[in-house]
C-alpha cells in the first residue's frame, strides 16, 4: 500500500494527516525508525490510536507517505534547478550542482537517511523508487534535449534514466560509510555523471 487508507478530502481531516506525518518524522528525528510505535505516533500527534489506523494501516504505509513526500521535494527541486538551461557548461555546473545538493539532505537531515534505510526492503517502494527515477530523468532529458544530436536521443533518455536511478544508489552508498570516503565517493561520482552528460552534449 502506498497511499493513506482513507483519503482526506476535508480541510480537517488533511490536517489531521499533516500532523500525523509530522509526528513520525519528530520520532525518526529522536529514537530512528525502528524504535517508533504507532500508539507512540497517534500520542504524539494528539489523535486516538483508532484514527491513526483509519489514515495508516501500519508503520510501513507512514514512512512511504514520507518517502514521497520526499521525492516529490527532489522532483521540484530538480525541476527548478534544469529550468532555463542556455549551453552545455552551464547544464554540466547545474547538474553537479543539484547532485551535491541530494547528497547534502541526505547528510543534514536524519530523518531522510533512516526513512530510506528503514524501506529498502519494501518492495512497493521500491518500484516507486524506480518510476521516481524515471519521471526524474525524463525531466533532465526534457531540459538538455536540445543540446544533445537528434540522432541520440533515444540513447540520451535512457542515460538519463538510468543516472537518476544510480544518483540515489551512489547517495545511500555514500551515507553508509565514513563520512570521508562517503564525500569522496561522491566526488567520483559527481565525476562520472559530468563525464557521460558531457559525451552527449558535445563536449
Amino acid at each position: 500500500m502506498t497511499e493513506t487508507r482513507r483519503q482526506p478530502t476535508q480541510e480537517r481531516a488533511k490536517a489531521r494527516v499533516e500532523r500525523i506525518l509530522a509526528a513520525a518524522s519528530e520520532l525518526i528525528a529522536e529514537t530512528g525508525s525502528d524504535t517508533v510505535r504507532m500508539t507512540e505516533v497517534a500520542a504524539r500527534a494528539g489523535i486516538p490510536i483508532g484514527s491513526l489506523y483509519q489514515y495508516f494501516p501500519d508503520k510501513a504505509a507512514i514512512l512511504r507517505m514520507l518517502a514521497l513526500r520526499f521525492m516529490e521535494r527532489v522532483r521540484d527541486g530538480l525541476r527548478d534547478g534544469l529550468a532555463g538551461i542556455g549551453g552545455g557548461e552551464e547544464a554540466l555546473a547545474r547538474v553537479d550542482a543539484i547532485l551535491e545538493g541530494y547528497y547534502a539532505v541526505f547528510l543534514t537531515e536524519p530523518v531522510v537517511r533512516d526513512i530510506w534505510s528503514g524501506t529498502q526492503s519494501d518492495k512497493a517502494l521500491q518500484e516507486i523508487d524506480i518510476e521516481d527515477s524515471r519521471a526524474n530523468g525524463e525531466l533532465v532529458f526534457a531540459a538538455l534535449k536540445s543540446l544533445v544530436a537528434k540522432r541520440d536521443h533515444a540513447r540520451f533518455a535512457a542515460s538519463c534514466f538510468l543516472l537518476m536511478q544510480l544518483s540515489g544508489a551512489a547517495v545511500r552508498l555514500a551515507i553508509g560509510v565514513e563520512r570521508e570516503e562517503g564525500d569522496r565517493l561522491m566526488i567520483e561520482y559527481r565525476r562520472m555523471v559530468r563525464s557521460e552528460l558531457n559525451a552527449f552534449l558535445g563536449g
